[in-house]
């Protein structure tokens, strides 16, 4: 897939934030770094390889990149020692870490105007995502700077975006190129299939959702 450079770029550099601002909420953990450069590796490579762009495949290849990453999300929530761990992150780092949601759509954008993912993953189309990424730092600032949104408006917040998140995440993969494909036939969605972009279904987007997830946990059990 031949794209200009400024997009792989921006994209590795968004991506590397968003490794930073994970790590710093989990206090600098060594385990959580090996972990996280560990999988973007494992991904980076297999994406390199063109893996994924055997979409014909049976069992589907593509069930190595975002689905483990999920499985250990809910092993994190089920897990007792899990639990203990997201007790201990910084949920403000975990907030303005939304902020990578902003270079994310704009690339995305970009993506559509190379005719490599459609129009509807973008905000000209039915993804609204950026939205969550410019309010990230006013929630950031009023809600933990200022203390002025209190913890039902940080978790009206955090569901709201979640649901926004849920909606581009679900006509990316029905966009995908596979037998799974409803939507965008005339324009698929293969640039997730490619390095670097494949790191935004397998690390950025669910380190996105964990952070929401352990928002709405922290906060509902405030208010509730």
């Amino acid at each position: 897939m031949n794209l200009p450079i400024y997009i792989p770029l921006i994209f590795i550099l968004t991506t590397g934030l968003t490794f930073f601002l994970f790590l710093k909420a989990a206090s600098y953990s060594k385990t959580v770094a090996l972990m996280m450069a560990s999988w973007l590796l494992f991904q980076g490579v297999l994406s390199y390889l063109e893996f994924y762009t055997h979409i014909d495949t049976e069992p589907q290849r593509f069930l190595l990149a975002a689905p483990p990453a999920l499985l250990i999300i809910l092993g994190v929530f089920i897990l007792k020692k899990g639990r203990r761990w997201v007790a201990g992150l910084d949920i403000k780092t975990l907030t303005i870490l939304h902020s990578v949601r902003i270079p994310v759509e704009l690339l995305l954008y970009c993506l559509f105007l190379q005719k490599v993912i459609p129009e509807l993953m973008t905000f000209a189309g039915r993804n609204f995502d950026v939205l969550a990424g410019i309010t990230a730092p006013f929630v950031y600032y009023f809600g933990f700077v200022k203390n002025k949104m209190g913890s039902k408006g940080i978790l009206l917040w955090n569901v709201s975006c979640l649901f926004l998140l849920l909606n581009i995440v679900i006509n990316a993969i029905l966009s995908v190129p596979a037998p799974f494909q409803q939507l965008a036939f005339e324009q698929p969605n293969i640039a997730i299939l490619y390095f670097p972009i494949i790191w935004l279904p397998t690390f950025v987007v669910p380190v996105v959702l964990f952070s929401h997830l352990v928002a709405i946990k922290r906060f509902y059990m405030s208010v509730a």
